[in-house]
């Protein structure tokens, strides 16, 4: 593959978790758990939850930030108001002060930047304060547990898809979220070294977009008007990406049919319902579904779990998820995320199909 870029699982589960999330947003009992290795446990006892959400510029997102405030009262969780941080890492470092002024005693976010973030988890846990990421794993820093899928299966799902759509010729853009966020650099590096190994006829253009639709946009004009014979193109968040990248090529006449022989096959990452739309109606062919729903059910659930002093390690889930230990006694709770087709689009069990 030719790239052009224009800029353990070890030992058992420690708990028993009361019930199996299958994609609904049913009240789930909070994980009872006994002492040992893995997460840190904050003194046990309850306490005001805050939250931040990192951005309402989103589809997925604006899922997320709407599935949060009714899982929190699901969950008898005494949630703070939210606050947004609108993708800026200063915004949430000011937010989360905020949150412990006013009484926070445990604190989901999701942050961006993954690196600009670990000192104020430091400082957070130096005030015995547990944090729950959702989405992004920090770089450096203390957390309670990160709620994530395995985002560097995001880019292999994506590459063997297009690959074997495009039977292993042709050109493909790919719009790369920040590489200032783990998510951003783990589906990246995984589809480049996927479509290197696997499709070494396949021309990729890396086009780094900070998650933002217009500079994705102004990169695929660019790019079919140098290639007018691009042929794929694999969007990291479907829930910036989709509009814009739908207008383009409609005003190109591009827009067309899986059948005929100028459409350009498509994956995205989110699972929004305008992507299931885009699916059905043979403009976009496939996506991974991000779990919206779960990462708020999940998040909410270890907060909780922290407020009462359980702990955590490595191994099964019994809500189809493994923990997974990612260096320095950190954990992680990799959530499912399905790779979506016309084939299986109606499930109801898929989140994107929930939303009301």
């Amino acid at each position: 593959m030719k790239i052009r870029s224009s800029a353990t699982l070890v030992g058992l589960f420690a708990v028993t978790l009361t019930l199996s999330a299958c994609g609904s947003s049913d009240t789930t009992t909070t994980p009872s758990a006994s002492a040992g290795s893995g997460s840190a446990a904050a003194p046990a006892g309850g306490g005001k939850v805050g939250i931040d959400f990192p951005r309402a510029d989103s589809d997925f997102w604006n899922s997320y930030n709407k599935y949060a405030p009714k899982m929190a009262t699901d969950l008898g969780i005494d949630l703070m108001p939210p606050t947004n941080s609108q993708n800026d890492v200063a915004k949430l470092v000011s937010n989360t002060q905020a949150m412990v002024s006013q009484g926070a005693k445990a604190i989901v976010m999701a942050p961006q930047d993954t690196g600009a973030i670990a000192t104020t988890l430091d400082q957070l846990a130096s005030k015995n304060i547990p944090v729950v990421t959702v989405d992004t794993r920090p770089d450096k820093g203390k957390t309670y547990m990160v709620v994530r899928a395995d985002n560097r299966a995001y880019g292999e799902k994506a590459c063997k898809f297009l690959g074997d759509q495009l039977k292993g010729k042709g050109k493909v853009v790919e719009f790369q979220g920040s590489l200032s966020s783990v998510n951003g650099r783990d589906r990246s590096e995984a589809f480049a070294e996927c479509m290197k190994a696997n499709y070494p006829g396949i021309t990729v253009f890396a086009e780094p977009t900070e998650w933002e639709g217009p500079k994705a946009s102004a990169a695929l004009q660019t790019r079919l008007t140098q290639h007018p014979d691009i042929n794929g193109i694999y969007m990291q968040a479907g829930g910036v990406f989709l509009a814009p990248t739908l207008q383009l090529l409609k005003s190109k006449n591009l827009l067309v049919p899986p059948t005929d022989p100028k459409h350009v096959f498509i994956v995205s990452n989110d699972g929004i319902p305008q992507e299931f739309q885009a699916i059905r109606d043979g403009q976009i062919d496939a996506t991974v579904s991000q779990p919206a729903d779960l990462y708020a059910k999940w998040a909410l659930t270890y907060a909780k779990a922290a407020l009462e002093g359980k702990t955590f390690a490595p191994g099964k889930t019994d809500h189809d998820s493994t923990i997974v230990d990612v260096g320095g006694g950190r954990l992680e709770d990799q959530l499912p995320a399905p790779l979506v087709t016309k084939e299986n689009v109606d499930d109801p069990n898929l989140w994107g199909n929930q939303v009301k």
